[in-house]
């Protein structure tokens, strides 16, 4: 296969990232015929880079999309020609490989294509003058005047339909001004295929973009499965765990393997994170169990790190309210009824009347541009094991079991899973209606 990335989700959070990390480190380790890229396609909150970096990793690369694109088909050639070279000098490069087209350089500069075209047309013209090819041209004397340029970037459904509609056979690739590679009809025969690896994450509407061109060969996940259909058998591993770090640190363990240091305080961090430092409802004992093996290798306090990760996430009255809600939003169908929840975390909800005018401001124009039928944001204050629902205007909060604590803010004492107890209990909301 070459190259397979491994992905988490949309909104990247510290368990979408470690979990791709990780496995990615594994899969290396098992898999010698291929190479496993951890990326990312979404973009990092404040909080969440700044735990990152401090975990002495090369943080997965944003990635916007799996379409295949010029560059996966692009052909760059193992030989040169020069425009000043007579045309006999190419006759041994079609004896020998027959190409469609061939790059041409004025010195060492890149001038454009030699097609077969360009040749066969040049030839006809010459035998219709007299039955005899008396002069040898150069190469430039015959060349055509070159269309237009493409980007290895540019989708390859959109060069396909430029090629199609040009008069040549092939044409050249430009990075900015930079001459990279050239592209023929022949390879538009078929479309590429990205291999791809989903953690943290099964549905399509929260993978990357381009997910449904792309050859899914495994997923790591421990949420609801509702996966693309594949045309392989895969490789799953879905657990009802409180974290896909802790699936990937078992998958070590299964493939007897250790994690280094460094690997175990990047799955430990997606544990704590996932689990809000192992106090989440949704925390198994394969989680606990985990995280202190993890803390164990890498010879450090659970539960002093996981204080020390969640300070570096601030409260919200300084962040930008849009920002902070969309890092961490997922969006739900139930009962005919479109749902975005998001959640935030802190270390106090003290604050929580400075900035909640702003937010809710915010969430109703997010359930506006999203067009969303109900938005909440689950504020959770993982030292204190409390949170504070926000709420836009809809007749489902009158059935949200939640004491009012201001005009669409509810007071949720002991809840801090989304999955777990927030969920269950807006699904019943919009049931009852």
């Amino acid at each position: 296969m070459g190259t397979i990335y491994v992905t988490g989700h949309r909104n990247p959070d510290l368990d979408s990232i470690c979990s791709a990390y990780g496995y990615a480190g594994l899969m290396n380790m098992q898999d010698g015929d291929n190479t496993y890229v951890p990326i990312r396609c979404g973009h990092l909150s404040d909080s969440t880079r700044s735990i990152l970096e401090q975990l002495d990793i090369n943080i997965p690369e944003y990635k916007s999309d799996v379409y295949p694109k010029v560059r996966d088909v692009m052909l760059n050639a193992d030989h040169k020609i020069y425009a000043d070279d007579p045309l006999t000098a190419v006759a041994a490069i079609y004896e020998k490989n027959n190409p469609s087209a061939i790059p041409v350089y004025d010195k060492e500069q890149f001038l454009g294509l030699l097609t077969v075209d360009d040749i066969t047309n040049w030839t006809m013209r010459e035998l219709s003058k007299s039955s005899k090819i008396t002069v040898i041209p150069k190469v430039r004397e015959i060349m055509t005047p070159q269309e237009e340029k493409v980007s290895p970037d540019e989708l390859f459904d959109e060069a396909r339909s430029v090629l199609q509609k040009s008069s040549k056979r092939g044409l050249a690739v430009y990075d900015d001004d930079r001459y990279v590679g050239f592209i023929t009809r022949r390879c538009f025969l078929k479309a590429p295929k990205n291999n791809v690896i989903l953690v943290d994450h099964n549905e399509p509407g929260q993978s990357i973009r381009g997910i449904e061109t792309a050859n899914i060969v495994g997923i790591i996940d421990h949420h609801r499965l509702d996966a693309i259909k594949t045309k392989q058998p895969i490789f799953i591993c879905a657990e009802p765990l409180g974290s896909t770090c802790t699936i990937v640190y078992q998958q070590y363990i299964r493939n007897n393997r250790t994690p280094n240091n460094v690997m175990a305080k990047v799955l430990l961090t997606g544990i704590l994170s996932d689990t809000l430092i192992l106090k989440s409802p949704t925390t198994t004992g394969d989680d606990v169990v985990a995280a202190h093996v993890l803390a164990s290798i890498c010879r450090i306090d659970v539960e002093e790190y996981g204080l020390s990760m969640f300070s570096r996430v601030g409260g919200l009255k300084d962040k930008e309210p849009r920002t902070a809600i969309s890092a961490d939003f997922k969006t739900y169908l139930e009962n005919g009824v479109k749902i975005g929840i998001g959640q935030c975390e802190v270390t106090t909800l003290n604050d929580l009347k400075e900035y909640s005018g702003e937010y809710l401001e915010s969430l109703n124009e997010i359930r506006s541009m999203k067009g969303l039928d109900w938005a909440v944001l689950m504020i959770t204050d993982v030292i204190h094991e409390h949170s504070a629902l926000l709420c836009t205007d809809h007749r489902g909060n009158r059935h949200l079991p939640y004491s009012s604590i201001g005009k669409n803010i509810f007071d949720m004492p002991n809840v801090m899973s989304r999955k777990k107890q927030l969920l269950p209990e807006i699904i019943h909301a919009v049931g009852d209606q």
